[in-house]
């Protein structure tokens, strides 16, 4: 049960705000309400702000619920974008989950005797690297209008929420638990009033979470869980355990009992899914990533007769009794650097530079290592006993559904009329309608990869919604056919870039798993010309050349990036020399054009590399400049993000994902490390040279791979030989980007995983830009021509904040409490006021007179708002209610204000707003047609 507030604040205060601790439920509470009270009286919540997409290319659906008495009302739960609704089929959607405590979700479930009552487990359920923890359960009993927070505040990651097909006030909730740290706070909850109280059933471990739940429709009492036995950490996935597997429940979740006769057991068994036929609910199916090795699985390369395996155990003079004809073709065709030769690389084997071991090992490219492995991965199991005993359904293996990581899907999911007939899901979407014996692919290649969620019509099994990382698609032909429905900007964002363009400059932004996209910083969602596609993969950094526009530089994840030459790529990635220790890449690996020279770029791996020539070659200039932390089967210490002062050439910042912080001065010829005084061991989310002075850098470190969601920004104003804490009155939540505003010094903007903020004193206070929901804000930049500030965010696309007025409020007079901007010319029309036709609303111009009034002023002042004529006589007299902050005056140039219309003439005339005795007159014109 929820502790009281006042409780939760005590506990929280008395806590140490210490690295790599794991936040508790009481600070995540009180965060969350720091946060509300920082969005309800924030005083940037009129800036002028657009979101602009992309919506081209969906985002991560994570669960699909339709209402049982209207199937054109659609729910759509993204993994980190928010709960959606569509009353149309899919034709529009409304978000319904802004602004809660977290914006992340795992699981939906709409109560069947009651589809009103909609229950929300918050926290993405797919253990992703970019999986945001949640805040618990949430309830709302009028279809998403309002919600109600029911606890559970520490699961941070649900599974799945079932609720009784009679009683809406009865659910039981699998809740995996907190993804990078042990926690008893894990297992299946079951209430009966409505989410008030809460009974833990089902414990196993302090890591393994419950991460599946089915309930049989005839018999509610009987319920089948499963339980996943896992740990996540920054440089290692752990996805399977003793503590997976299957139990079974008979009365109502109250007591469970491990079912798996005929189900694997041990270390190796991975994330489960479940589902039941409605028809034959004798029948369940049970969808397992099994992590046991099988060499028969490996893909072999071969290459002109060669193996790299082989070459593993080659002695030196067997190597060089490979001819060189075919080891030249398995170099070309591995992809080995082109200065290694067959020739070359023998001499060097004989003068025992290298071994043939270290020819073989060169590659240790770990995006290959996902796709490329012995692991048996996805496997379907049958139950005709309701559960209590199993048998594999397929003798062939399913091999290309899940490669290494299963942990990201396990879904399975039956027919309504027919038990023989199942989906799984997986990178493609498959099949089966004899049980589970021989399958076939569902997806067609006009849907995107990588599946979450499947509603299937209980009414028309071929009637199904499918929600990938791609959005929704609707078939009603069993998958024969699809329809998708994106026009949800819903992607999430990993990095932002703009260019120059005129007249409209272009954004451009990785994603994931929908590569790199450009497009127009004009663009308006679902009207117009769209974003592009420019690469694929996991899109990550985008650098534009300045003199070149042909000229663009992209990549993907682990580091691979491209040079795009009027559309055709150039491999750029630095390699490194055989023998010698392999780079290891982040997966956001940053990539970084020097502001001194557009040649000249950057880019790390536990090195710092440097190319002269747009990337065709590269110097490593820095020594090893992490920890060397041990790599599991995540690449770790990795350079995370590089920033160059503008002010001096060589002047370069670097951090890194396991906590250190370097500076050169010299191009690398020296280096400093520079965070001993900072919390160690968190990651260096961004580190910025400060484009204001040649000694000033900002850092922000971010402990959600560690479970710790505290708060950590700061400055150094003598190149780190001392740091600031710049995190004020922010509440405790991981932080992803700070940077600093190009005109105003002190103003500064903060993107976190759940909001972005500003400051306009230097750190000391920040503000919430309340007109963006609490989804996370992963990078930004201020274009530096028009001063709009562009937010990548992780889950709703792009924002484009234009912070002007934030530059000019701060440039105000001494004691100044009013400003106001000039509004767009309007161009006047003989036609204002009339109908154009019967069944048409009358055309009425619109204004919007900006103004900012002193934000320690109290709300709701009233500002005095008289128009005047060009001879200063007063045609039209308002008054508005300004609260603190930005605040905007609406008027439709109707100067009577009657039942009839009487509108401003072409001409020029001046807005005088007055607070007191303190007045601001900006111009309106009206121009001639």
């Amino acid at each position: 049960m929820r502790k009281p507030l006042l409780l939760s604040l005590l506990l929280a205060w008395m806590l140490p705000l210490s690295a790599q601790q794991a936040t508790t439920a009481a600070e995540l509470q009180l965060a969350g309400q720091q946060r509300a009270d920082l969005r309800q009286y924030s005083p940037l919540l009129d800036l002028p702000t657009r979101n602009i997409g992309p919506n081209v290319q969906g985002g991560r659906i994570v669960d699909l619920a339709v209402d049982p008495g209207n199937d054109r009302v659609w729910y759509a739960a993204y993994a980190s974008g928010g709960l959606f609704r569509t009353t149309n089929a899919g034709q529009s959607w409304e978000p319904l989950f802004d602004n809660q405590l977290t914006l992340g979700i795992g699981d939906i479930a709409l109560a069947p005797s009651q589809p009103s009552t909609i229950w929300l487990g918050s926290g993405e359920n797919n253990s992703s690297r970019s999986s945001y923890a949640g805040a618990g359960v949430f309830r709302s009993t009028d279809s998403g209008a309002t919600w109600q927070d029911c606890g559970l505040t520490n699961t941070q990651h649900i599974g799945r929420i079932v609720v009784h097909p009679k009683d809406p006030n009865t659910a039981w909730v699998a809740a995996i638990g907190p993804l990078y740290t042990t926690s008893p706070d894990r297992g299946v909850y079951k209430t009966t009033d409505g989410g008030k109280n809460w009974k833990k059933t089902l414990f196993v471990n302090d890591r393994t979470g419950a991460i599946d739940l089915v309930i049989n429709p005839k018999y509610p009492d009987m319920l089948l869980a499963a339980t996943w036995d896992r740990l996540r950490r920054a440089w290692d996935f752990d996805g399977d355990g003793e503590g997976s597997g299957i139990y079974m429940s008979i009365d109502g979740g109250e007591t469970w009992s491990l079912s798996v006769n005929g189900f694997p057991q041990g270390k190796k068994v991975g994330r489960i899914g479940l589902d039941i036929s409605l028809s034959d609910p004798n029948t369940v199916y049970a969808v397992l990533d099994n992590q046991e090795s099988d060499p028969s699985l490996q893909r072999e390369d071969t290459i002109a007769g060669i193996w790299s395996r082989r070459l593993l155990e080659m002695s030196g003079e067997d190597f060089a009794q490979l001819e060189n004809e075919k080891l030249d073709s398995f170099l070309r065709g591995k992809g080995y650097p082109e200065k290694y030769t067959a020739e070359g690389i023998k001499a060097d084997v004989e003068a025992r530079k290298y071994s043939p071991k270290d020819v073989g090992d060169y590659f240790g490219d770990a995006n290959k290592a996902l796709f490329n492995s012995a692991v048996k991965g996805a496997e379907v199991y049958r139950s005709n006993d309701g559960g209590r005993s199993w048998k594999k359904a397929h003798e062939d293996p399913l091999t290309g559904v899940a490669y290494t990581y299963g942990y990201y899907f396990g879904q399975v999911r039956v027919a309504p009329d027919n038990a023989d007939h199942l989906y799984i899901h997986g990178v493609p979407m498959l099949q089966s309608t004899d049980g589970g014996a021989n399958w076939s692919r569902v997806d067609t290649f006009q849907v995107h990869v990588d599946h979450h969620a499947l509603w299937i019509n209980p009414q028309d099994a071929q009637h199904i919604l499918l929600g990938n990382d791609g959005g929704v698609y609707q078939s009603y032909d069993g998958g024969t056919h699809w329809t998708h429905y994106n026009n949800v900007a819903a992607g999430q964002f990993y990095t932002v870039h703009v260019d120059m363009a005129k007249p409209h400059y272009n954004v451009y932004g990785g994603l994931q798993d929908n590569g790199t996209l450009k497009g127009p910083s004009n663009f308006i969602p679902n009207r117009g010309r769209n974003w592009e596609r420019l690469f694929g993969g996991d899109g990550m950094f985008v650098q534009t050349d300045a003199q070149d526009p042909s000229l663009v530089y992209v990549g993907f994840q682990y580091g691979n990036y491209y040079r795009m030459e009027n559309g055709r790529p150039n491999y750029i990635t630095p390699t490194h020399d055989i023998g010698q220790p392999k780079y290891r890449w982040n997966w956001r690996t940053p990539l970084r054009q020097s502001p001194h020279n557009h040649e000249i770029f950057y880019m790390g791996s536990q090195f710092l590399h440097m190319s002269l020539d747009q990337g065709d070659n590269w110097t490593d200039i820095s020594p090893d400049l992490t920890t060397d932390h041990e790599n599991g089967n995540v690449p770790y210490s990795t350079i995370s993000t590089i920033s160059e002062s503008p002010f001096k050439f060589g002047l370069v910042w670097v951090g890194t994902d396991d906590g250190r912080i370097h500076v050169t001065t010299d191009l690398g010829n020296t280096w400093k490390r520079v965070d001993e005084s900072l919390p160690q061991g968190l990651w260096v989310s961004k580190v910025l040279a400060s484009p204001h002075d040649q000694n000033t850098a900002f850092v922000s470190l971010t402990g959600y791979r560690e479970d710790d969601f505290h708060t950590y920004v700061y400055r150094t104003t003598d190149l780190g030989e001392t740091w600031t804490s710049l995190k004020g009155n922010l509440p405790e939540e991981a932080v992803n980007v700070i940077i600093q505003d190009p005109v105003q010094p002190e103003l500064l903007y903060l993107g976190s995983d759940h909001g972005t903020y500003a400051s306009m004193d230097g750190g000391q206070n920040w503000k919430l830009l309340a007109s963006l929901p609490n989804v996370a804000s992963y990078d930004m930049v201020v274009h530096p021509r028009e001063n709009e500030l562009v937010v990548a965010t992780h889950g709703r696309s792009m924002y484009v904040l234009d912070v002007k007025p934030l530059q000019a409020w701060m440039d105000r007079e001494e004691g100044q409490s009013l400003m106001a901007w000039e509004p767009k010319k309007v161009r006047w029309s003989k036609g204002w006021g009339e109908k154009p036709n019967s069944y048409s609303d009358a055309r009425v111009p619109k204004i919007g007179v900006r103004y900012f009034l002193n934000d320690t002023d109290a709300p709701g002042r009233t500002v005095q708002i008289q128009v005047k004529d060009a001879d200063g006589k007063v045609v039209f007299k308002d008054e508005a209610k300004g609260n603190p902050g930005m605040n905007v005056w609406n008027w439709d140039l109707d100067r009577d204000q009657g039942d009839g219309y009487d509108f401003l003439r072409a001409g020029e005339y001046t807005i005088d707003l007055q607070l007191n005795f303190e007045h601001r007159e900006v111009p309106l014109v009206i121009e001639k047609k």
